[in-house]
């Protein structure tokens, strides 16, 4: 994650006074992510989370609404008249075998949709987001003296597989809710502890992940003259697939095509009827994005007619991203808060090829939205490295089995930051 350097911080304003009693609920916070840390449960399955966050949200004086799209969670706090503040936090964990050695490690299991057992581990950090959210949330319960206005803590499920702000939008949220003024959002990283880092603009890719089942016709690996075979035209494809980028899309523009799966066949002397491809699509512009969308389909295709197929292809889309914005002036406010809060916070240069579908949520409702990363890492593992350069090979990042985020202080961190972020956009009393 490249950088230009930390901004300089503002006077301090109400997000600091806010902090009052904070380190008092520290202790029972830390308890409460580890908690969440060693039970992580997959995209659309935060059952025992949601239960969780809406049981902490009530015990702290909010209107607590369950099962918004699925198993989201959303919280309101009305305190006077003001602006409609949303705080989003992601709750689902990953398909991963965790191997950080920590004593509160996930050695949980879980069925995934396909209806396969697999280990589960939070690899990404959607733990500390959700803990974070419920410091923070009891912190403006607790000093509502401070502020005026509306909060909408909003604790989204799926955010790994881009279903869950779309279930929740689906589900009414801008209907059943007041419609908020502005959408804030963080997620903690590989950066040094009490750094954040933060664009206006494009922050992150838009992706796109597709499944394309290739069809042949199978038969003995003895006689191959007799099958049209899915393994050699997959692997045609696959190889075919890397010139999208080299040979269409301009060295001015950016993409990424991956095949990040290929599955076929049982038996090495029996030849398959198919073949499956997963594919992830990343770009940074919309006409770019749909130009390589269609590249994509084309070369599959293409290889399936020069393999003679008996049918073209089959695909079918596993999940899309939309680009994460952040809105111009919105950003500049959240940013000189967050730093008026004591942070080193760090303009980056370019947009992450990473991708999220916190900005749905902000396009639906037509308000401004800012999304930051904040720093996991002890600063000591990245001395004698570029803080403006790629992340050194010994620090672990998200969706690494061995990543796991310093928890004290990140969660202090993590709380504060949307402190500060809130109180720039309510009215203070």
């Amino acid at each position: 994650m490249e950088t230009d350097g930390s901004l300089t911080a503002a006077a301090p304003r109400e997000g600091v006074a806010l902090r009052d009693g904070l380190d008092a609920r520290l202790s029972g916070l830390g308890l409460l992510y580890r908690d969440l840390h060693s039970h992580p449960e997959l995209s659309m399955q935060e059952h025992r989370t949601a239960g969780i966050v809406a049981a902490e949200l009530r015990g702290q004086g909010w209107d607590v609404t369950e099962g918004v799209g699925g198993t989201g969670v959303v919280g309101l706090l009305r305190n006077g008249e003001g602006p409609v503040v949303a705080l989003r936090a992601d709750m689902d964990g990953l398909p991963v075998r965790e191997a950080t050695g920590l004593d509160y490690a996930s050695t949980d299991t879980a069925l995934s949709p396909d209806g396969e057992p697999v280990p589960l581990m939070h690899a990404c950090g959607h733990d500390l987001h959700t803990a974070a959210l419920l410091g923070a949330t009891a912190q403006l319960a607790a000093r509502r003296e401070l502020w005026r206005g509306t909060l909408l803590a909003i604790f989204q499920p799926g955010e790994e597989t881009a279903a869950g702000a779309r279930a929740m939008l689906a589900d009414g949220l801008l209907e059943r809710f007041p419609r908020p003024d502005v959408v804030l959002g963080q997620h903690v990283g590989p950066l040094p502890l009490g750094s954040v880092a933060t664009r206006a603009g494009v922050l992150m890719a838009a992706a796109d992940s597709l499944r394309a089942r290739l069809l042949g016709r199978g038969g003995h690996g003895s006689a191959p003259h007799t099958t049209v075979d899915p393994v050699v035209m997959a692997a045609a494809t696959v190889m075919r697939l890397q010139g999208i980028v080299a040979r269409e899309v301009s060295p001015t523009e950016s993409a990424v095509v991956t095949v990040g799966s290929l599955r076929a066949g049982t038996k090495e002397n029996i030849i398959p009827e198919e073949a499956e491809l997963k594919i992830n699509i990343r770009t940074f512009d919309p006409a770019v994005r749909e130009r390589v969308l269609a590249a994509v389909r084309r070369t599959v295709e293409g290889e399936a007619a020069t393999s003679g197929a008996p049918r073209p292809p089959e695909f079918s889309e596993l999940n899309s991203f939309p680009l994460t914005v952040n809105s111009e002036g919105a950003t500049e406010r959240i940013v000189r808060a967050i730093a008026a809060g004591g942070a080193q916070v760090h303009t980056m240069r370019s947009p992450l090829s990473g991708s999220e579908d916190f900005g749905l949520l902000a396009t639906a409702a037509g308000c401004p939205s800012v999304f930051w990363f904040f720093g996991g890492t002890e600063p000591s593992s990245w001395e004698g490295a570029d803080p403006a350069g790629e992340q050194p090979s010994t620090v672990h990042g998200n969706h690494s089995p061995f990543f796991a985020p310093v928890a004290d202080p990140a969660l202090r961190n993590g709380v504060t930051h949307l402190l500060d972020a809130a109180a720039e956009w309510l009215d203070s009393v």
